[in-house]
């Protein structure tokens, strides 16, 4: 068999798939000189909150800067707690850092997402909110969340970056708490050319805040009232992102199309545990904005891989964050520190197709028949 060459991510896919309405679209914006906070951020905007059924989105400069403001508008500062899962990427807790607050760490469940019993164990008097993180395209049990926030009286703030679309018993992801957060980095299920992000919320003094902070802390009519951030959604992104929201559920159909392939193929497999396959537990429906497995002799299996063209990569450099010992992010995470020995993502984006997952399964096949 012929290797093929399958890039772990597509980048110039993004843009050649649909290059000529791209180029109209900067057309107009540019020719318009509409490059800040213009219109076409006001019709995404408005856009993806019909999406979401939420009162307000709101751009932003990335999902990292999204976290930190919502965290400014509910009051957390220094001397407070906030609750973050250990398996998400820095920006969780570095957007606790820097208001000035302590992330404190919980382990994951089997989903690879928050665990409700392990944030019980983190509470103390200080916990201010608990942030779970929608990791993958999957949404955590936020009944659960929900309840331990409820009974503790914590404000849940939801990192949703990597879950647009994602829902939990019909409710999509961002939407649970007080406000939600969205990247639209470019290999994200809804990117842009660039950096990019959202805020969803449906609560009034939180948007009304969140606008301000976003534009050094000027009201509506100018007044500057606070100290803010330079953190607006470029225009010309949010043009772009409009464009691509209008077709964005089909690019969900096709990422769950190329799960069901992936199960399909491999759930034989015992080296080989998968995520849940679409429509596997209905109460979940999940975007698959990565396809994460754990494997048996993973290292190994990742250069097998890659012998035979496949790119597959480990989530966040295959360390979580109590992981990195500079962060000062100390704890005892067995279910993390268990799944991090094991876990990787294989290639899942709408550029890839049947084919490509068929030769990617043949091969993880081939290495673990063979004894390899």
């Amino acid at each position: 068999m012929t290797a093929l060459k399958i890039p772990f991510f597509n980048y110039p896919s993004l843009f050649l798939k649909h290059e000529k309405e791209y180029l109209a679209i900067v057309r107009d914006v540019l020719r318009r000189g509409a490059y800040i906070m213009q219109k076409d951020l006001e019709e995404f905007e408005a856009s993806l909150a019909e999406y979401l059924n939420v009162k307000y989105a709101i751009g932003t400069a990335d999902g990292t800067m999204s976290l930190l403001m919502i965290l400014k508008a509910i009051g957390v500062g220094p001397g407070d707690e906030v609750i973050v899962p250990s398996h998400t990427f820095v920006a969780s807790a570095a957007a606790v850092h820097h208001t000035g607050a302590t992330p404190v760490l919980a382990d994951c469940g089997e989903d690879h997402l928050i665990h409700a019993g392990s944030i019980k164990n983190c509470i103390s008097s200080r916990t201010k909110a608990v942030m779970p993180v929608q990791l993958n395209g999957r949404t955590v049990d936020m009944e659960a969340i929900s309840a331990v926030a409820d009974r503790y009286h914590l404000t849940v703030v939801e990192d949703a970056c990597q879950a647009l679309g994602s829902k939990f018993k019909g409710r999509f992801a961002g939407t649970f708490g007080i406000a939600g957060a969205f990247s639209f980095y470019p290999s994200k299920t809804l990117g842009c050319f660039g950096d990019g992000g959202a805020i969803v919320t449906s609560d009034d003094s939180i948007a009304e805040k969140i606008y301000r902070l976003r534009d050094h802390g000027r009201s509506s009519n100018g007044d500057v009232v606070c100290f803010g951030f330079n953190a607006r959604l470029d225009n010309l992104q949010a043009a772009i992102l409009n464009f691509k929201l209008q077709s964005y559920d089909s690019e969900i159909r096709k990422r769950r199309d190329l799960a069901q392939m992936y199960d399909d193929r491999l759930k034989g497999l015992k080296e080989v545990r998968l995520p849940p396959a679409p429509g596997e537990r209905p109460e979940h429906f999940d975007i698959f904005q990565n396809y994460e497995i754990e494997a048996d002799r993973r290292d190994q299996l990742r250069e097998f891989l890659l012998s035979r063209g496949v790119q597959t990569i480990l989530q966040w450099g295959g360390r979580t964050i109590h992981q990195f010992a500079a962060l000062g992010l100390d704890g005892a995470f067995p279910a993390t520190e268990e799944m991090t020995t094991r876990f990787m993502l294989l290639p899942m984006n709408a550029s890839l197709e049947g084919s490509d997952i068929d030769y990617i399964c043949e091969q993880i096949i081939s290495f673990y028949r063979s004894g390899r």
